[in-house]
């Protein structure tokens, strides 16, 4: 298994860069999972159904599972929160794992910009970032793509995932 980061301001596109990504790594043969950070407080069940009742009342975990799919809900009741190298263990083994946020983790990013946000890019000051896909034109020796080239975008991801041991081994040098 390997990994990439995707990161930028928000608003700069990063999931709807990923969005576009996904359905052409599968037409590709290539296996993709996705870890994305959320910032905030945030829930995936459904507030008065038997799973958040369950969670509600104090479960540590509830798995709910159908013939569609299956989710597993971990509840950290005041435990920090865990770091990449534990997300990315609990992973099915995939041939390439997309991280959306978790900036601060030392594993290697593309940086989607989007010139109408007007923000600053973020790659002359995080040493993670090994490309950029941006819509506009952009000074630096990291290899470049534009948002709109997904094919391009993917080759970019797929050459600069590192194999998961690595980066788990640099966020643990890092602690």
């Amino acid at each position: 298994m390997k990994v990439i980061g995707l990161a930028g301001w928000s608003g700069a596109g990063k999931t709807t860069l990923l969005t576009r990504l996904i359905p052409h790594f599968n037409a590709q043969g290539v296996r993709v999972s996705v870890i994305k950070h959320a910032h905030h407080r945030f829930d995936v069940d459904v507030p008065g159904k038997d799973s958040w009742r369950h969670r509600e009342a104090g479960a540590a975990e509830v798995l709910v599972a159908s013939s569609n799919r299956w989710a597993l809900m971990h509840e950290l009741r005041g435990a920090p929160e865990p770091r990449l190298p534990e997300l990315l263990s609990k992973l099915s083994s995939v041939d390439l794992v997309v991280v959306e946020g978790f900036k601060r983790e030392p594993h290697r990013k593309i940086e989607v910009h989007r010139s109408a946000n007007d923000k600053p890019l973020l790659f002359p000051d995080d040493p993670g970032i090994v490309g950029v896909a941006t819509d506009a034109a952009v000074e630096t020796r990291l290899p470049t793509v534009h948002l709109d080239d997904i094919q391009a975008a993917a080759a970019l991801l797929l050459r600069a995932a590192m194999p998961i041991e690595e980066a788990v081994a640099r966020s643990v040098a890092m602690r």
